[in-house]
């Protein structure tokens, strides 16, 4: 495996750097992830050796930089460098055990208690279709659409709760990264860590609201990691206020976790041809399994989001910023 992270420099612009233990080894040619992940396409050549064959002799200080301790600055993983409303952002729902019971919980309260509602009914169809053989078709999970790549978030930058939101809280998940080639088929580069920032307390008031809740920013990092195995993965994610650990849990996810295979999580969302317009970028959140909303915790301005997965790199941190100001009316105009 190899760690890749994406870096700006005030004066420099861009560039991104291949992780060796402490030290940040910056390539020559190469200013973003996607340039390298095309041409790697393009070439035939496996990414990774790419890479290596284009490893200049600067050398930046990780831990500084990680830090904010540096000029350098921690972009999102993987993005579209030029055009940012070609990366789209989405996530598969309803593929761990958890994250089903806690909708399932919002439903009761409007449908009443001993009701299979229609989250844990989808789940099902997951346990029961959602791994099928190699190459066949299983059942199609729940998806959702985040926004565009104007709305992804690197290490450190906070994630901002707007005022039309009720809330907003931290999702632990992993998340695939992919670019199309110009053939018009999908490539999986990575994995990456990721906050999936939701709107839980809207969520919460009715699932039908689920749509309006994703649609905010989220962050991914700071390290893409290449040739990284999504089979059981385990991690820690907590929220930190003051310097103190506030909230802590346990979280897992990978395949042997989840209700649907990553092939069959794949299929349906690249099954659609305009998810496969060439030189399009996807980022996809895979799930997660535990998140301080459901346990009663509420954030607030300044409380620090702590993802980390093993073997997936650094923990990815973002403070939660909340807008105070008063929601403002979007009048449309008429031809």
């Amino acid at each position: 495996m190899m760690g890749l992270i994406q870096l700006r420099h005030r004066e420099q612009g861009r560039r991104i750097a291949m992780i060796d233990s402490n030290t940040l080894c910056l390539l020559h040619d190469y200013s973003s992830t996607y340039a390298l992940a095309w041409v790697a396409i393009e070439s035939g050549k496996e990414i990774s050796a790419l890479a290596r064959e284009n490893l200049s002799r600067e050398r930046l200080d990780y831990n500084a930089v990680y830090e904010g301790k540096s000029d350098w600055q921690i972009l999102p993983a993987f993005d579209h460098p030029e055009e940012p409303a070609r990366c789209l952002v989405s996530g598969t729902g309803l593929t761990h055990k958890a994250s089903a019971a806690r909708r399932q919980a919002m439903h009761e309260k409007d449908e009443g208690p001993k009701v299979i509602t229609d989250s844990m009914r989808m789940f099902r169809w997951g346990l029961e279709g959602g791994r099928p053989p190699a190459g066949t078709i299983g059942i199609q999970p729940e998806w959702f659409y985040k926004g565009r790549g104007e709305g992804l978030r690197g290490h450190g930058d906070p994630l901002e709760v707007p005022p039309y939101a009720n809330d907003g809280g931290e999702e632990p998940e992993v998340a695939g990264v992919y670019l199309i080639d110009p053939g018009g088929h999908p490539w999986r580069v990575g994995l990456t860590p990721g906050n999936e920032f939701s709107d839980h307390r809207m969520e919460a008031k009715n699932y039908l609201y689920l749509a309006p809740a994703k649609l905010r920013a989220c962050a991914i990092g700071p390290e893409l990691i290449l040739g990284a195995k999504f089979n059981d993965v385990s991690g820690r994610v907590r929220i930190e206020r003051a310097g103190r650990t506030l909230w802590s849990a346990q979280i897992a996810t990978g395949e042997i976790n989840m209700s649907h295979s990553l092939a069959n999580i794949e299929y349906h969302h690249f099954k659609y041809a305009a998810h496969r317009r060439p030189g399009d970028v996807h980022i996809h959140f895979f799930g997660a399994d535990a998140f301080s909303f459901g346990d009663g915790v509420e954030l607030i301005e300044g409380d620090l989001m702590v993802i980390e997965w093993e073997g997936l790199g650094r923990p990815l941190r973002n403070p939660i910023r909340i807008d105070r100001s008063p929601e403002s009316y979007v009048s449309v105009k008429a031809m």
